[in-house]
């Protein structure tokens, strides 16, 4: 029997819900309260549990509380999805999300865009799920349609999708989020299915697929049931009596991974998926203790099913560093016994050169998981921790809230689906530099030699022997720097948020300044690392605003911010601009960069300061004093 969605083994069980929720409620500050409600949301939780939690964030009413972002979010749906919300909100919370939830007229999407009096107009979504089911799209092919018949009933679906989705970019400037078609069909044939062109199981794969591939042409991001559905079972996913009572497609016992696969999107969206991945070794990356057993004795690769398990999980680990997540060791051990293993037992699959951070050591694993942290200059809510020992993961959750730790299983062979079905890494798109992460992430390490063994900062930039490439935002760099608007939490001074389509008009307009920043050194490329916006005040054309400048901070104190703001002056001086306004509006995350506008030269403009301790800064461009940096210029 398949697994139930509603389990999500990954996370950790909560031994008292009602008394958690009590003491939570209990608490005065809505703050804390919150905060409180959010660890809550960190357990696994079934349906009535969600809802309950959701009852209690709901008591809140609207908040504007650091560490947690807003969203509002729209569901347009052809099927019943109210009960769906209260599992999207709770798993939004999981990740820092507080959603507002729209949820439109049953099999009115259409009217909903088009009609500027409804009331998703009046909502002004900032992004939008459209939930449409399979039956609507395929109800008007006859089981005897010819391939061409099909392609074409499956076009017109897809170009209505388009439209659909054009609409809402263009009307609200929305995020959009299609959900895939879920296959609750019957076969007609049998296995003879897959051999006829219009049976409904059939058809429903090739529109899903050609869906897709629309999707990412249009910068539209996915919510993929179809693929969650078959992986769980479709009967853990479509309870045909509440589809005849009440139009629901996801049954209430599948609400709560649903809720998660969205929030994973939306959260993804806004930078807020985990870059790192944090391995324990004995019993987690090989069977055994090394220590103990010696590099004979433990178990890995083929000849055992727990070796063969443990190479998998490995596997699975290179294929993520493959894709950019950043791979890291956290073990009590000592440091050139553990370090053997990867150089010297012949069936390891990941290497020494693997891992960017390397801790052996027998210290707290929760303080070298900030050392991980810090070595690797991402935050601690990037790290996603994997231990075996039920005692460590328990003392790296309480120490450390927001690590994500999962809760490993017994059985090494649920390793792989239990990170996998955990969606910690979600991606909305995947670019070359992604692929080239983990290695950048590595050469950080011997910058890290050159930084101890220099006398100087200015020894230890002047060795890395800097130069940059810049320019303004082409066609070709238009994947990468969305991904890094949408990405960046730290090096974002107002963290405004752009899809691809919007970037790219913005780009594209005469009067704006787009630039777009690659570092190298003597040790990697790091590629495209940095993208600035500036739009022209409509009542004072000389006048340019920046309204997004974002930064990796893999680059963090190299002296870019300066080299890219002497780029800038420049690039706006010659157009005439006169001087530059920007605006400084304080997150959780954004401190770092806290004095970069008065460190540039920038004077603060006097205002009243905002609920948002928004600050606002001037720059006179004839006043602005060139930064020196050990940056050369590779002009583009």
């Amino acid at each position: 029997m398949p697994q139930s969605p509603t389990l999500m083994d990954w996370l950790p069980t909560l031994s008292d819900f009602r008394g958690n929720l009590r003491a939570a409620l209990a608490i005065s500050d809505s703050g804390n309260r919150l905060e409180k409600l959010a660890n809550i949301a960190q357990h696994r939780l079934g349906f009535l549990e969600t809802i309950q939690l959701d009852q209690a964030v709901s008591r809140l009413g609207a908040l504007e509380i650091p560490g947690f972002s807003t969203v509002r979010l729209a569901i347009l749906a052809s099927s019943t999805v109210d009960h769906l919300v209260p599992a999207i909100r709770v798993a939004c919370l999981r990740r820092g999300l507080v959603v507002d939830v729209h949820v439109g007229a049953y099999g009115q999407h259409r009217q909903d865009l088009l009609n500027p009096a409804s009331a998703l107009h009046q909502f002004r979504p900032q992004a939008i799920l459209l939930s449409l089911t399979a039956r609507e799209a395929i109800a008007g092919v006859p089981i005897m349609a010819t391939v061409a018949e099909v392609d074409q009933a499956i076009d017109r679906q897809v170009d209505e999708l388009r439209n659909l989705w054009r609409k809402a970019r263009e009307t609200f400037k929305a995020t959009v989020v299609q959900q895939t078609f879920l296959d609750a069909a019957d076969p007609v044939f049998g296995s003879y299915d897959r051999l006829v062109p219009a049976a409904p199981s059939r058809l429903i794969a090739r529109l899903n697929d050609r869906m897709s591939q629309a999707a990412a042409s249009e910068s539209v991001l996915l919510l993929d049931v179809a693929r969650a559905s078959e992986r769980n079972g479709v009967d853990a996913w479509f309870d045909r009596g509440r589809w005849f009572q009440a139009k629901m497609e996801v049954s209430p016992p599948a609400a709560p991974l649903y809720g998660d696969l969205a929030a994973r999107v939306l959260a993804a969206q806004r930078g807020l998926s985990k870059k790192c991945l944090v391995l324990d070794l004995d019993n987690t990356l090989w069977g055994g203790v090394i220590g103990d057993d010696g590099l004979e004795g433990i178990v890995l690769g083929q000849g055992s099913a727990l070796g063969e398990a443990h190479l998998a999980f490995q596997r699975y680990a290179l294929q993520l560093k493959a894709r950019g997540v950043i791979l890291a060791v956290c073990s009590k051990n000592d440091s050139a016994t553990a370090e053997a293993v990867f150089e010297n037992h012949p069936e390891m699959v990941l290497k020494r050169t693997d891992i960017a951070a390397f801790i052996a050591n027998w210290h707290d694993k929760a303080e070298n998981l900030k050392t991980i942290a810090t070595r690797l200059n991402i935050g601690l809510d990037s790290l996603v921790f994997v231990d075996d020992n039920p005692v460590e993961r328990a003392r790296v959750r309480e120490s450390l809230p927001m690590v994500a730790v999962p809760e490993l299983p017994e059985d090494a062979a649920r390793f792989v689906p239990c990170l996998a079905d955990a969606g910690y890494f979600e991606a909305i798109s995947f670019t070359v530099e992604d692929s080239q992460r983990a290695a950048q992430y590595a050469a950080n390490a011997e910058r890290e030699d050159l930084l101890g063994s220099s006398e100087s900062v200015d020894d230890f930039l002047r060795g890395l022997e800097m130069s940059v490439s810049f320019g303004p935002i082409g066609t070709l760099d238009l994947v990468r720097a969305t991904q890094l608007i949408n990405k960046t939490n730290q090096f974002n001074p107002t963290t405004r948020r752009y899809t691809g389509d919007e970037l790219a008009a913005l780009a594209a307009a005469p009067e704006n300044v787009t630039l777009q920043f690659r570092l190298l050194d003597r040790f990697s490329d790091n590629g495209l690392v940095s993208a600035m916006i500036l739009r022209p005040d409509p009542g004072e054309p000389e006048v340019l605003e920046i309204d997004t400048w974002v930064m990796s901070c893999r680059v963090f104190g190299r002296d870019l911010e300066r080299e890219a703001m002497n780029v800038a002056v420049e690039a706006a001086s010659h157009r005439g601009v006169r001087s530059f306004r920007a605006s400084y509006i304080p997150t959780k995350k954004n401190g770092v960069i806290s004095n970069l506008y008065p460190s540039l030269g920038f004077a603060r403009v006097e205002q009243s300061v905002p609920t948002d301790g928004a600050t606002r800064w001037y720059l006179k461009l004839a006043d602005y004093e060139y930064r020196s940096t050990h940056i050369a210029r590779i002009s583009k």
